[in-house]
């Protein structure tokens, strides 16, 4: 099959198109024909080799986490899908080599549901990662009914979601951090903008009243919004994040996206009745990952970037 893969870690020029062996198919793995990847911050990290010390590696190395396509086949203990189908899955595994920037990928069950019918390709490809990663950032910290929210990095590929899924889970106010020039994008998802930066405290403050403070806050950044987040929140423990551990010795929570089909499927109930929109920036032909890589990592990018296979 064709794919695009390292053989050592380092610059988006690593990044090579290479014929490789087609995947094996394990007893409850489905084997996905790749219709569009999506991309993510992580797969660059993993290019530069930031997350050796957290899983394990091999090369030739594909990236890519997230993928949609057809099943081409499955194997003997999976139940729920057959040749045909058309799915999307956040297809993490428990070491890294084998991903998405491919033609075929092999998707353990688990992390696997049926692409919405009415969703592109390369719509869907741009869910799993993001979505699952704020749907579960925002369920940890509980978010519910009327909640005032804040979102760190809200027009980004993760944040945009986590502004739609709040409203989704009930909260009655989101407040998502921004540029200025990402201020009408935000208000156009529902949220109401808040310059990053100094003085943030005050800030949100202003804009919830009261003791100006909301009930809880989600981080898609790190750096300074981590660090002033316990401040915002009424409750210690209603701040989370999904950049740096360090949020523990806050009191906040830390999560690490996992795979789960129930979640994912649950995102494409709402993409498909049109109440969770997918902003996608651009798209690359499979060829280009490296061109992807360069303005992902630039750090300037409104929703989500995707790759295009065949």
């Amino acid at each position: 099959m064709k794919a695009v893969a390292l053989t050592e870690f380092g610059d988006p020029e690593v990044l090579t198109a290479q014929e490789l062996p087609d995947p094996l198919v394990g007893p409850d793995f489905v084997l996905v024909e790749v219709r569009a990847a999506g991309v993510n911050p992580v797969d660059w990290k993993i290019r530069r080799g930031y997350l050796q010390g957290v899983l394990p590696h091999h090369t030739p190395l594909i990236p890519g986490w997230d993928v949609a396509g057809v099943v081409k086949s499955v194997g003997p203990a999976v139940s729920g899908y057959q040749v045909g189908d058309e799915v999307f899955a956040y297809a993490r595994k428990d070491h890294v080599q084998n991903g998405a920037y491919a033609e075929l990928i092999a998707v353990p069950e688990r992390g696997l549901a049926h692409k919405p019918r009415s969703v592109s390709f390369e719509q869907a490809a741009a869910v799993p990662l993001a979505g699952l990663t704020a749907l579960q950032l925002l369920r940890a910290v509980e978010v519910g009914e009327g909640d005032a929210v804040l979102v760190h990095a809200a027009s980004g590929g993760v944040g945009h979601f986590a502004v739609q899924l709040a409203q989704q889970l009930g909260a009655g106010r989101v407040l998502g951090t921004a540029s200025e020039r990402n201020h009408a994008y935000l208000r156009e998802l529902g949220a109401e903008p808040v310059t990053y930066g100094e003085g943030l405290q005050e800030r949100v403050a202003e804009l919830v009243g009261g003791d100006g403070k909301v009930d809880a806050a989600v981080d898609f950044v790190g750096g300074e919004a981590l660090s002033v987040s316990p401040q915002l929140v009424r409750e210690v423990s209603r701040h989370g994040s999904v950049v740096d551990p360090g949020v523990l010795q806050q009191g906040g929570r830390y999560v690490f996206v996992r795979p789960d089909s129930a979640q994912l499927a649950w995102l494409g109930e709402l993409l498909e009745a049109g109440k969770l929109r997918v902003d996608l920036q651009q798209t690359f032909p499979l060829e280009q990952a490296a061109k992807a890589h360069e303005l992902l990592e630039d750090g300037h990018v409104r929703g989500k970037l995707v790759l295009t296979v065949g």
